[in-house]
């Protein structure tokens, strides 16, 4: 476990000149979280195998595991800790009670001094061979974070309940549609990050909606984002057999999804439904006046205009009355929607600059401490 420390105590952070010379004393320490909550069915064996795992990287790199239990209500703990006093480079940290995977990721990050930040399943349905990858993508391009997908190019799912899978890959379609990066997966959790890029946020999310929040955040700083093949299995071979059961609550799941949606384009969710509901209403109203006309033309015996179209509405509303609700409702209800579309792409432009300001501002103070 000391040798994963002396990274946070010798490196001076006030500029960023001094940070980069101290990052070339030593190896870059990479350091992998792995959120827990009532796991102590697979806790030993999984850090056992990552342990070893990492023990095979080449490269002059140190490396860390960090383990947050989640306020887990078994032995995932005990059994955790009793692991990290017999092995090197692991480290457990502990909830008092279940906050969720957002805030224990946020609690592995702010312990965390490393260069580079893996977050990952603890029952390794991504499996550990992804991690070279990651981490030669993200020092070859320079990327902020890069993403292991299996929705994209050359990705895979196997295993995978069916309700799981649906919902999955769904919610990742639709968030990645608005989001307009070039990335298939905003959900996943097997990522890498610059830690000091990482650090520099200000996250909030609590539960699932943290993965979609890390990348709407690193998107409003305009921070590159890469992705590369992912393969998620729940065969669980690795586990000796584990068999995984779903534990996704698909309300809670769809909501996070929806609110992470229109975070990132707020616009979407106002102008589509209301240009909708305008062309409708634009039709309704076309049926209206063909009725009023037909009525107008009926009525010759009035000389004055505004009598003979006074009477010719109320005739066609009588004959026609759901085509004026209708026409009506749809053409309030559309601009509406409209003018909301516009107020949340106003709030969308003042908080990028907010956040813009106040991520400077959290980064600086970061340094000092």
């Amino acid at each position: 476990m000391s040798t994963s420390q002396p990274v946070a105590r010798i490196k001076p952070r006030s500029t960023e000149s001094r940070h980069q010379a101290a990052r070339t004393e030593e190896p870059p320490l990479l350091a992998v979280v792995l959120p827990a909550y009532n796991e102590a069915a697979i806790v030993e064996k999984s850090l056992a195998l990552m342990h070893a795992y990492l023990g095979t990287l080449a490269g002059g790199l140190r490396w860390e595991i960090i383990l947050v239990n989640d306020g887990s209500k078994d032995d995932t703990g005990a059994i955790a800790e009793a692991f990290a006093r017999t092995h090197e480079h692991v480290r457990v940290l502990h909830h008092s009670t279940n906050f969720g995977m957002g805030q224990a990721l946020i609690t592995a990050f702010n312990s965390c001094k490393a260069e580079y930040i893996v977050t990952m399943d603890l029952d390794l349905s991504y499996g550990p061979a992804h991690i070279p990858a990651l981490l030669e993508r993200i020092q070859k391009t320079g990327a902020k974070i890069v993403v292991a997908s299996p929705y994209g190019k050359q990705g895979r799912l196997a295993n995978i309940p069916w309700h799981r899978k649906t919902m999955s890959v769904w919610a990742n379609r639709l968030l990645a549609s608005v989001a307009q990066k070039n990335i298939s997966s905003l959900t996943g959790l097997m990522r890498i990050y610059d830690g000091r890029f990482l650090r520099s946020l200000d996250l909030r999310s609590t539960g699932m909606g943290v993965n979609p929040e890390i990348i709407y955040k690193a998107t409003l700083l305009d921070a590159k984002i890469d992705e590369i093949p992912g393969v998620l299995d729940w065969s669980f071979d690795q586990l000796g057999g584990i068999q995984r059961k779903s534990s996704m609550r698909i309300l809670r799941q769809i909501g996070s999804v929806s609110v992470s949606g229109f975070l990132f384009r707020p616009l979407i969710f106002f102008v589509v439904p209301g240009l909708g509901l305008l062309l409708f209403a634009g039709y309704v109203l076309t049926w209206m006046f063909i009725h009023f006309w037909d009525e107008y033309q009926k009525l010759g015996q009035y000389t004055w205009f505004l009598d003979r179209a006074s009477h010719a509405v109320a005739q066609a509303y009588q004959l026609f009355p759901h085509t004026f609700i209708v026409g009506g409702l749809s053409l309030m209800l559309a601009i509406q929607l409209l003018s909301l579309g516009l107020l949340a792409l106003q709030n969308k432009k003042y908080f990028e600059d907010l956040f813009h300001l106040g991520s400077s501002i959290y980064q600086n103070i970061r340094e000092r401490q």
